[in-house]
């Protein structure tokens, strides 16, 4: 581990000696170089693990893999931004060990001006920090996974502001319609009344607005299946929907989009990691714990949230043993919060099924065999 380093060289006490660092592959690495990514221009900022500068340098794209091929192999760091994944497996490639590190842990270490000379230094500086935090880099099969994830999404959202744009056009004419996909047939059945006082050149919007909305939902439904057969043949994504409230998406979001479960040291970091955990504003002995911010990985959080929900319908009660935790919280608390509570210990489980490579047993009914 690289001792923690003074802001300045200078200030570095004669009697503190730093070792090279050894790489994932045992090899002593003694060049630390940090990669400032962009579309056509790299710059790099190469220091030793002390942290005294070796090089900068600007690169043209082609000039950038050239000189990484024949460069010694080394620790390269990158903010994990777009294309950021990509180039991270080039570098393994050739033989470098690689680091992603959170845009929003760099910034604080970025000296006065910002160019790209000093956000690759402040790269090398954060990722010097005995106590940072790295990003796995995602391998070509869950980027792709999750290029589908999100273009189902992304589907979905277009398919929601269609739905809402109709909605407004038909309340302008004082027709109110309550939200929710399901209100299409009320919808149409509105336009194709005999009577109906909507102008005809309304109508026809209205129905061109439906026809996109049904060409939408067609695309959503295509995709849908797709990741409902990529969930069946993933053994992964199988053991996790033996968990009540863990349907096909949600295992594949999992697969897609989470790390590996062995970078969490207990099940409690992965949920914080998804962004399940009270946000904190404590000071001075005292904890202040107030509600689950946005931060996390908001794609398996709003999944996690959604399979909470189906537990606490009226249908998913039926399945809720009494005096268990669930039924307890549901008598005192609202149930959004029972929701994110559930989510919570979710996560926790999904973590122990990952890393144990087990399904899912219920606890409750453990506790109760035993």
């Amino acid at each position: 581990m690289v001792a923690a380093l003074p802001k300045r060289h200078r200030d570095v006490p004669k009697d503190v000696v730093y070792q090279p660092q050894n790489g994932e592959d045992g090899k002593v690495k003694d060049t630390m170089i940090g990669v400032d990514l962009a579309k056509n221009v790299f710059q790099l900022h190469g220091a030793s693990m002390t942290g005294h500068l070796k090089f900068r340098k600007k690169l043209s794209r082609p000039q950038f893999r050239k000189f990484m091929a024949a460069q010694p192999s080394a620790v390269v760091v990158m903010e994990a931004c777009g294309s950021a994944h990509h180039w991270a497996r080039e570098m393994r490639k050739l033989g470098h060990e690689v680091k992603l590190i959170a845009p929003q842990y760099v910034k604080p270490f970025v000296k006065r001006q910002k160019n790209d000379a000093a956000d690759a230094e402040a790269i090398v500086i954060a990722a010097q920090r005995p106590e940072m935090r790295f990003v796995e880099p995602k391998s070509e099969k869950q980027q792709a996974r999750a290029v589908l994830f999100r273009a189902r999404q992304r589907l979905v959202n277009q398919r929601t502001e269609l739905v809402n744009a109709l909605r407004a056009v038909l309340y302008e004419y004082g027709r109110i319609v309550p939200q929710g996909i399901r209100q299409l047939n009320g919808i149409r059945r509105l336009l194709d009344e005999p009577n109906s006082d909507l102008p005809g050149l309304v109508r026809q919007e209205c129905h061109d607005l439906i026809n996109q909305i049904a060409q939408k939902t067609a695309r959503i439904e295509a995709k849908t299946d797709q990741l409902k057969k990529l969930a069946a043949e993933s053994g992964t994504a199988r053991r996790l929907q033996t968990m009540p409230g863990v349907g096909s998406l949600t295992a594949l979001a999992i697969e897609a989009f989470a790390p590996d479960m062995s970078s969490f040291k207990r099940g409690r970091d992965f949920a914080a990691w998804l962004g399940l955990v009270p946000r904190q504003h404590s000071s001075a002995g005292k904890e202040r714990l107030g509600r689950v911010s946005k931060t996390g990985q908001s794609d398996i959080r709003r999944l996690l949230i959604i399979g909470a929900m189906s537990r606490l319908n009226w249908l998913g009660r039926k399945s809720i043993i009494k005096g268990s935790w669930l039924a307890q919280m549901l008598a005192r608390k609202p149930r959004m919060l029972v929701a994110i509570a559930l989510a919570n210990k979710m996560a926790r489980a999904l973590w122990a099924m990952l890393t144990k490579n087990e399904n899912y047993r219920n606890p409750t009914l453990a506790a109760v065999a035993a």
